[in-house]
């Protein structure tokens, strides 16, 4: 399969990040993205199918015989886009739709939990909005209430009191906001502790470690304001003992990953668990079935391995059982969004000071497009732009410094993604 013919499917940093590790490799050919954005485009041709059509996106690879297919966001793979292109005999990245409901549904999910022994927040699930408030009324607040199917990130509501409940059970199961992803709602404790990112290549039976990695998913400075789709992330993080990345993996992602060979499904792809580490110990707080973003853009670049050659690997069922290799040093990424994200924002903006930034750092681009010889705003997360060094505090800097070089009108980003961490990595 020299000189393979690899699509990449979605628009965002995340898909960005995936273009440009798969051109590193010496078996790939000729990528493509569906439909990127204006960065993809520097490295891959760009084509005009978005990541939801999924019976458009198939046929177009069987058409063009595309020999690997890399799945980044969750929609295509809730909606079966895999099991379409396998159907087709397109080899690819990514978990079928019965294995994607690891994301899709969070009661779902909650019950593989439980089969694998997984370690995980109390919970009930409902689909009554009365006993969802009789339930959630007697709980010790502060609680966590989320809608069932994928809502695009705005789902879940931290209740602080009976009142905020009361008004997100109205919103998910009476008013209906949110569709048939809002059909049911779990109500579960709120787990107190730092987050942390552990990702892994599955092929079925295999699952091997990426770099742990965590992310700031709050719009402002200290954790302040609504959430986001990430707003930064730095990696690695090193972690000894049972939190190490290998040690991670085996007690949560392989027996998850048996629990659903248990089922019958055979997931291949990313998984990615998002964990607290509580006082108790790392508990999950969800699964996805993808890598994350921002986290992609910092974990993609310590990937020492051959990306094209590990998606392959585990989409036909042949990981290694070696290790993933990881480059040394650190990687700190920064999100620069749209005023007004992740409520209302205007798009348009020219973007200037990119031919600033130093070839040591990478910027990734999610919400851009090309408008004739501009480069502009094209959505509420604009850019991730990636800094490295032998420590974090290093990386952190010299993300900053390139952050800085760029600007746009209403451009915002936090000012201290890794901050208390890069502080502690100096002192250590």
């Amino acid at each position: 399969m020299a000189g393979w013919s690899v699509l990449v499917v979605g628009s965002g940093a995340r898909e960005h990040a995936f273009v440009w590790k798969l051109r590193q490799s010496s078996r790939v050919g000729r990528v493509y993205c569906a439909p990127g954005n204006a960065g993809t485009a520097a490295l891959a041709e760009n084509v005009p199918i978005s990541a939801s059509q999924v019976d458009a996106i198939a046929e177009w690879s069987t058409d063009r015989r595309i020999d690997l297919v890399v799945v980044g966001p969750e929609e295509p793979l809730a909606l079966g886009l895999v099991d379409r292109l396998t159907s087709r005999s397109v080899t690819t990245f990514g978990p079928p739709a019965a294995a994607a409901r690891i994301e899709s549904s969070k009661a779902w999910a909650k019950g593989v939990m439980a089969e694998a022994g997984v370690r995980t927040a109390r919970y009930a699930t409902f689909a009554d909005p009365s006993e969802a408030w009789a339930y959630s009324r007697a709980q010790t607040y502060p609680i966590v209430l989320k809608a069932d199917g994928l809502a695009a990130g705005k789902g879940v509501t931290v209740a602080r009191d009976p009142e905020e409940a009361r008004r997100a059970i109205g919103d998910v199961l009476e008013r209906g906001i949110f569709g048939e992803a809002g059909r049911l709602l779990v109500v579960e404790e709120f787990l107190d502790g730092e987050e942390l990112s552990l990702f892994a290549f599955v092929d079925g039976r295999t699952a091997l470690p990426l770099a742990l990695a965590r992310d700031h998913k709050r719009v402002g400075d200290g954790d302040t304001g609504p959430n986001t789709g990430g707003m930064g992330a730095f990696a690695p993080t090193h972690l000894e003992g049972e939190l190490d990345a290998e040690n991670l993996c085996a007690s949560i992602m392989r027996p998850v990953v048996e629990a659903m060979r248990a089922r019958g499904i055979d997931y291949r792809g990313v998984l990615y668990a998002g964990l607290m580490l509580t006082s108790a110990g790392p508990m999950v707080v969800e699964f996805n079935c993808r890598l994350g973003d921002p986290e992609a853009q910092v974990v993609l670049p310590l990937l020492g391995d051959d990306l094209a050659e590990l998606a392959l690997a585990a989409a036909t069922g042949g990981l290694p059982s070696a290790p993933v290799s990881a480059l040394d040093g650190y990687r700190c990424g920064v999100v620069l969004a749209s005023g007004g994200y992740p409520g209302a924002y205007s798009t348009g903006r020219e973007i200037r000071g990119l031919e600033q930034v130093d070839e040591t750092a990478l910027v990734f681009h999610a919400g851009t497009r090309r408008d004739e010889n501009r480069l502009v705003t094209d959505g509420g997360r604009v850019l991730t732009v990636v800094g490295q060094g032998e420590t974090l505090a290093v990386a952190r800097a010299h993300a900053y410094a390139n952050v800085a070089r760029i600007d746009y009108d209403g451009v915002q980003y936090r000012r201290d993604i890794a901050r208390k961490e890069a502080r502690e990595d100096s002192c250590g």
